[in-house]
């Protein structure tokens, strides 16, 4: 829809990427002015938990499904009429949010039909929402399958420390090398103790990332991960939540401006 900001969060394994992604759909959702997608394209999900939505069945899982039983549909029934009506049912749909999980990779069968109906309905149903949040695996490979396109946002998620930081500047850096339809990459800075060493803030240097938010350590967050317990239970008074909610208010202001920075 018009209007609408995409965002993909991605970053080095461990860095609280997913713990962002999650406040910011949760913030989107409390701005009360559209829907919010969630998709979970990480295969170690953990999204769902974090949002407090339980997942039913995964798209990699329906992906099996079809693949296994593919021969015996009745005449009549189309692979893409069946693989669309198994996609509506993965959807969880709770309260201002939806979410997809994406679930396990690919295995020996070919995949390909059904890859590119995924993409066709994802791109589809993502026009019905205000605001689209795609959690990205961990690492690098998600770039080269290509799942991270057409988005406003590349936000990559780093701690304060070098290697941490070296990561986040590869992936940005193969972004920009496969040539992806990615409007602006920013660089958010999680679970900071303090002041930057002068080894992150000389490797921050480096990267040429514009940083778009710092997002303090805080024991509450950490509390409720020990626990398995949703981020909505968060105290509104939180230092995370706070930094995330200036991290979306600047991706808002810089769409309001056609692309401008934050």
């Amino acid at each position: 829809m018009t209007g609408a900001l995409s965002v993909a969060v991605a970053g080095k394994g461990g860095t609280g990427k997913t713990t962002i992604a999650a406040l910011l759909i949760l913030l989107m959702k409390e701005r009360g002015d559209g829907l919010a997608l969630a998709v979970d394209a990480d295969p170690n999900e953990n999204l769902g938990g974090l949002l407090g939505l339980e997942v039913r069945q995964t798209i990699g899982e329906l992906r099996e499904d079809v693949l296994t039983k593919i021969a015996e549909l009745p005449p009549g029934v189309s692979k893409d009429r069946h693989l669309e009506y198994g996609l509506h049912q993965c959807l969880v749909e709770g309260p201002g949010m939806d979410l997809l999980v994406m679930g396990r990779g690919e295995g020996p069968k070919c995949y390909c039909m059904v890859n590119h109906i995924l993409r066709k309905y994802v791109e589809v149903l993502s026009k019905n929402y205000r605001y689209v949040v795609f959690d990205n695996e961990a690492g690098m490979e998600h770039l080269s399958r290509r799942t991270t396109q057409d988005v406003d946002v590349l936000l990559l998620v780093a701690r304060e420390d070098p290697v941490s930081l070296r990561a986040a500047g590869r992936i940005a850096a193969l972004s920009q090398e496969l040539g992806l339809r990615v409007g602006d990459r920013y660089l958010v800075l999680n679970d900071v103790p303090g002041e930057p060493s002068p080894e992150a803030a000389e490797e921050m240097a480096r990267l040429g990332l514009p940083m778009i938010g710092r997002v303090p350590h805080n024991t509450e967050v950490a509390r409720l991960a020990r626990a398995g317990r949703p981020l909505g239970e968060l105290s509104s008074r939180s230092p995370a939540r706070t930094a995330v909610a200036g991290v979306l208010e600047r991706l808002l202001r810089a769409k309001e401006g056609s692309g401008g920075h934050p």
